[in-house]
Protein backbone atom coordinates (compact mmCIF):
# COMPACT_ATOMS: atom_id res chain seq x y z
CA UNK A 1 0.00 0.00 0.00
CA UNK A 2 1.15 3.16 -0.60
CA UNK A 3 -0.28 4.90 2.81
CA UNK A 4 0.44 3.12 5.89
CA UNK A 5 -2.48 1.90 8.08
CA UNK A 6 -2.43 2.84 11.90
CA UNK A 7 -2.30 -0.26 14.35
CA UNK A 8 -6.00 -1.04 15.85
CA UNK A 9 -5.72 0.39 19.19
CA UNK A 10 -5.05 4.00 17.69
CA UNK A 11 -8.17 4.34 16.10
CA UNK A 12 -10.81 6.24 17.83
CA UNK A 13 -12.96 3.80 19.90
CA UNK A 14 -16.35 4.90 18.21
CA UNK A 15 -14.51 3.16 15.09
CA UNK A 16 -13.44 0.07 16.56
CA UNK A 17 -17.41 -1.42 16.15
CA UNK A 18 -17.08 -1.17 12.04
CA UNK A 19 -14.04 -2.87 12.68
CA UNK A 20 -15.27 -5.63 14.87
CA UNK A 21 -18.01 -6.34 12.49
CA UNK A 22 -15.67 -6.78 9.89
CA UNK A 23 -13.87 -9.40 10.88
CA UNK A 24 -16.83 -10.96 12.17
CA UNK A 25 -18.59 -10.48 8.87
CA UNK A 26 -14.95 -11.23 6.47
CA UNK A 27 -12.93 -12.68 8.70
CA UNK A 28 -10.69 -9.76 8.36
CA UNK A 29 -10.29 -6.18 9.26
CA UNK A 30 -10.66 -4.82 5.72
CA UNK A 31 -7.36 -2.76 4.31
CA UNK A 32 -9.60 0.31 2.80
CA UNK A 33 -11.58 0.44 6.30
CA UNK A 34 -8.16 1.09 7.99
CA UNK A 35 -7.08 3.57 5.30
CA UNK A 36 -10.56 5.56 4.94
CA UNK A 37 -10.20 5.19 9.21
CA UNK A 38 -7.13 7.67 9.16
CA UNK A 39 -9.89 10.06 8.61
CA UNK A 40 -12.28 9.34 10.51
CA UNK A 41 -15.26 11.57 9.42
CA UNK A 42 -14.38 10.75 5.95
CA UNK A 43 -14.80 6.43 7.09
CA UNK A 44 -18.16 7.49 8.94
CA UNK A 45 -19.75 9.28 5.92
CA UNK A 46 -18.51 6.12 3.17
CA UNK A 47 -19.55 3.18 6.10
CA UNK A 48 -22.85 5.23 5.62
CA UNK A 49 -23.54 5.50 2.18
CA UNK A 50 -22.28 1.66 1.75
CA UNK A 51 -24.54 0.42 4.11
CA UNK A 52 -27.53 2.22 2.27
CA UNK A 53 -27.17 0.87 -0.86
CA UNK A 54 -26.30 -2.46 0.09
CA UNK A 55 -29.36 -2.58 2.77
CA UNK A 56 -31.71 -5.81 2.06
CA UNK A 57 -34.45 -3.50 1.55
CA UNK A 58 -32.94 -2.00 -1.85
CA UNK A 59 -35.06 -2.62 -4.85
CA UNK A 60 -31.67 -3.71 -6.62
CA UNK A 61 -31.28 -7.55 -5.97
CA UNK A 62 -28.02 -8.80 -4.16
CA UNK A 63 -26.88 -10.70 -7.54
CA UNK A 64 -27.47 -7.26 -9.49
CA UNK A 65 -25.63 -5.18 -6.97
CA UNK A 66 -22.82 -7.25 -7.01
CA UNK A 67 -22.18 -7.43 -10.79
CA UNK A 68 -22.12 -4.09 -10.58
CA UNK A 69 -19.58 -3.79 -8.14
CA UNK A 70 -17.07 -6.59 -9.73
CA UNK A 71 -17.56 -5.37 -13.14
CA UNK A 72 -16.85 -1.59 -11.90
CA UNK A 73 -13.90 -3.15 -9.67
CA UNK A 74 -12.54 -5.02 -12.94
CA UNK A 75 -12.69 -2.04 -15.08
CA UNK A 76 -10.62 0.27 -12.44
CA UNK A 77 -7.95 -2.11 -11.99
CA UNK A 78 -8.78 -2.42 -8.17
CA UNK A 79 -7.24 -5.88 -6.74
CA UNK A 80 -8.60 -5.37 -3.42
CA UNK A 81 -12.14 -4.96 -4.85
CA UNK A 82 -12.50 -7.38 -7.41
CA UNK A 83 -11.41 -9.93 -4.52
CA UNK A 84 -13.70 -9.05 -2.09
CA UNK A 85 -16.96 -8.45 -4.32
CA UNK A 86 -15.67 -11.52 -6.48
CA UNK A 87 -16.25 -13.48 -3.52
CA UNK A 88 -19.74 -11.90 -2.89
CA UNK A 89 -21.26 -12.28 -6.78
CA UNK A 90 -19.90 -15.98 -5.99
CA UNK A 91 -21.57 -16.52 -2.57
CA UNK A 92 -25.06 -15.06 -3.73
CA UNK A 93 -24.82 -16.82 -7.24
CA UNK A 94 -23.86 -19.99 -5.94
CA UNK A 95 -20.58 -20.64 -8.09
CA UNK A 96 -17.81 -18.60 -9.88
CA UNK A 97 -19.22 -18.82 -13.57
CA UNK A 98 -20.69 -15.43 -13.89
CA UNK A 99 -17.13 -14.05 -12.34
CA UNK A 100 -15.23 -15.66 -14.64
CA UNK A 101 -17.57 -14.29 -17.21
CA UNK A 102 -17.86 -10.95 -16.23
CA UNK A 103 -15.24 -9.32 -18.15
CA UNK A 104 -16.65 -10.73 -21.43
CA UNK A 105 -20.15 -10.52 -20.71
CA UNK A 106 -21.17 -8.93 -24.06
CA UNK A 107 -20.16 -12.62 -25.23
CA UNK A 108 -21.47 -14.60 -22.54
CA UNK A 109 -25.12 -16.79 -22.56
CA UNK A 110 -24.97 -16.51 -18.33
CA UNK A 111 -26.36 -12.68 -18.21
CA UNK A 112 -30.07 -12.11 -18.59
CA UNK A 113 -31.61 -8.90 -20.71
CA UNK A 114 -31.91 -6.95 -17.32
CA UNK A 115 -28.26 -8.00 -16.13
CA UNK A 116 -27.07 -6.91 -19.38
CA UNK A 117 -28.80 -3.62 -19.73
CA UNK A 118 -27.40 -3.08 -15.92
CA UNK A 119 -23.51 -3.92 -17.32
CA UNK A 120 -23.67 -1.81 -20.31
CA UNK A 121 -24.95 1.77 -17.93
CA UNK A 122 -22.08 0.53 -15.60
CA UNK A 123 -19.91 0.64 -18.58
CA UNK A 124 -21.55 4.08 -19.70
CA UNK A 125 -20.88 5.60 -16.52
CA UNK A 126 -17.34 4.18 -15.34
CA UNK A 127 -15.37 4.17 -18.79
CA UNK A 128 -14.92 8.26 -19.37
CA UNK A 129 -14.97 8.02 -23.15
CA UNK A 130 -18.54 6.99 -22.96
CA UNK A 131 -21.74 8.47 -22.12
CA UNK A 132 -25.03 7.10 -21.21
CA UNK A 133 -27.14 7.64 -23.90
CA UNK A 134 -31.02 8.12 -23.92
CA UNK A 135 -31.79 5.03 -26.12
CA UNK A 136 -29.28 3.42 -23.06
CA UNK A 137 -32.03 5.18 -20.32
CA UNK A 138 -35.00 3.63 -21.95
CA UNK A 139 -33.55 0.61 -22.00
CA UNK A 140 -33.22 1.16 -18.24
CA UNK A 141 -36.61 2.04 -17.78
CA UNK A 142 -38.00 -0.97 -19.16
CA UNK A 143 -36.85 -2.58 -15.99
CA UNK A 144 -36.53 -0.22 -13.04
CA UNK A 145 -38.55 2.92 -12.04
CA UNK A 146 -36.72 6.03 -11.28
CA UNK A 147 -36.05 5.77 -7.62
CA UNK A 148 -34.19 2.29 -8.45
CA UNK A 149 -32.13 3.97 -11.58
CA UNK A 150 -31.15 6.72 -8.54
CA UNK A 151 -30.01 3.72 -6.58
CA UNK A 152 -28.09 1.94 -9.48
CA UNK A 153 -26.93 5.13 -10.39
CA UNK A 154 -25.34 5.75 -6.89
CA UNK A 155 -24.09 2.29 -6.64
CA UNK A 156 -21.97 2.42 -9.92
CA UNK A 157 -20.46 6.08 -8.82
CA UNK A 158 -19.65 4.93 -5.16
CA UNK A 159 -18.22 1.37 -6.09
CA UNK A 160 -16.25 3.89 -8.62
CA UNK A 161 -15.03 5.84 -5.44
CA UNK A 162 -13.94 2.94 -3.71
CA UNK A 163 -12.10 1.21 -6.19
CA UNK A 164 -10.27 4.56 -7.76
CA UNK A 165 -9.54 5.17 -4.09
CA UNK A 166 -8.26 1.66 -3.30
CA UNK A 167 -6.81 1.20 -6.43
CA UNK A 168 -4.66 4.19 -6.09
CA UNK A 169 -3.34 3.89 -2.92
CA UNK A 170 -2.71 0.19 -4.23
CA UNK A 171 -4.58 -1.66 -1.73
CA UNK A 172 -4.06 -5.37 -2.52
CA UNK A 173 -6.35 -8.61 -2.40
CA UNK A 174 -6.63 -10.38 1.01
CA UNK A 175 -7.61 -13.66 -0.34
CA UNK A 176 -11.20 -13.74 -0.18
CA UNK A 177 -11.60 -15.30 -3.07
CA UNK A 178 -9.61 -17.85 -5.36
CA UNK A 179 -9.74 -15.62 -8.75
CA UNK A 180 -8.23 -16.79 -11.79
CA UNK A 181 -5.15 -15.02 -12.58
CA UNK A 182 -6.27 -13.39 -15.76
CA UNK A 183 -9.02 -11.58 -13.57
CA UNK A 184 -6.37 -10.04 -11.85
CA UNK A 185 -5.20 -6.53 -12.55
CA UNK A 186 -1.48 -6.69 -11.68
Amino acid sequence: MRVSTKKLGEYPWALRPFFWNQRRKYGAVLQPGLLWARVPKLFAAVAVLYGVLDRKGSPLPPTLRSLVTVRVSQINWCDFCIDINSATLANRTGSMDKVEQLAQWRDSDLFDEKERVVLDYTEAITYSDQQVSDALMARLRHFFDEDSIIELTGLIAFQNLSSKFNSALDVRSQGFCKIPQHLVSK
